[in-house]
């Protein structure tokens, strides 16, 4: 773990022990999550943990055992209370931490808050069970759920001043939140079909004779599972070559937690690539020794220069 001395800025005990909170949550939940972040200033690293303890929330009410109806219901009660964030009315003595912690960072950084909204609309498709014909279908659905948290991080993360371009960096935020969550989709692809969840666009199913789903450690009988991993593989890495482009408009510290994130998800999708049927036998991941390695190298600025040197090659 990389470890660095900064300034205690001034919060009060109640703020503290919501930030506490947070943390303990993104340190539990949010492994790849939580060693980008821990490359941040203390202020930016402990925002970052509210808006993860808000996102944990949402997420594991669309991942319960409830009923729809009332999940539903959870995630507008959760929406009320993002509203109460907006409008500065949570006190610090609030017996909700995650809304102290989160009403303190909306205050302290320029966090659009209504990417949280999108989030809340994202689950709210899987809880209505949506599926998604095409790939520009699957694209709402990753922007709700990992772009709008991309563009919520670049309110924390800020950008240099005078970086060229700076004007498309939620753009590019955005993206790299999709080649995130198009990773994800890959890793979870038997998990999500055991919960009876399909993510991946039903023309891309049809193409690779993949419609019958994924119900065991092998592929269907007669499809090309490889060539369809393959295939959204080569997708992802085109995201991550676009989204990269926000690094030079970032501040070291935050370029380094965006390349370490995104580098720990570039190296299961390297994983995935190798192996495509490893998705079916298990959760595909990295030891946390690797995981360091690459928080070192985000730090370090390698990933970044790697990637983009990649794409360049391949524009060419």
């Amino acid at each position: 773990m990389i470890r660095t001395v900064e300034a205690e800025p001034h919060v009060s005990a109640p703020v503290l022990a919501a930030y506490s909170y947070c943390e303990a949550v993104t340190g539990q939940q949010a492994r790849n999550f939580a060693y980008g972040i821990r490359l941040l200033p203390m202020s930016k690293r402990r925002a970052m943990s509210a808006l993860y303890a808000f996102s944990r929330r949402v997420d594991d009410i669309g991942d319960g055992s409830l009923a729809p109806d009332v999940k539903a219901a959870r995630l507008e009660d959760t929406r009320a209370m993002l509203a109460r964030v907006r409008e500065g009315v949570v006190a610090e003595d609030d017996t909700d931490p995650v809304a102290v912690a989160l009403t303190h960072a909306a205050t302290a950084f320029p966090i659009p808050l209504g990417g949280l909204d999108e989030l809340i609309d994202g689950v709210l498709m899987d809880v209505r069970g949506e599926t998604y014909e095409t790939w520009d279908d699957l694209k709402v659905y990753c922007r709700c759920v990992a772009g709008a948290i991309g563009r919520l991080s670049l309110g924390v993360f800020g950008t240099e001043p005078g970086a060229r371009g700076v004007e498309r960096a939620p753009e590019y935020a955005d993206t790299l939140g999709l080649a995130l969550q198009l990773t994800n989709i890959l890793r979870d692809v038997r998990e999500d079909a055991g919960d009876g969840r399909t993510y991946l666009p039903a023309d891309d199913l049809a193409k690779f004779g993949c419609s019958a789903g994924f119900s065991g450690p092998t592929p269907p009988q007669g499809s090309d599972f490889a060539g369809l991993v393959h295939f959204e593989v080569r997708r992802a890495r085109a995201l991550f070559a676009e989204g990269y482009r926000l690094l030079p408009m970032l501040d070291r510290r935050s370029g380094a937690c965006v390349a370490a994130m995104a580098g720990i998800y570039r190296r299961l999708l390297d994983r995935i690539e190798r192996d495509p049927e490893a998705v079916l036998r298990g959760r595909v991941s990295l030891p946390g020794r690797e995981k360091a390695y690459v928080a070192v190298r985000g730090l370090s600025g390698l990933d970044a220069r790697h990637v983009t040197r990649r794409a360049v090659r391949r524009r060419a």
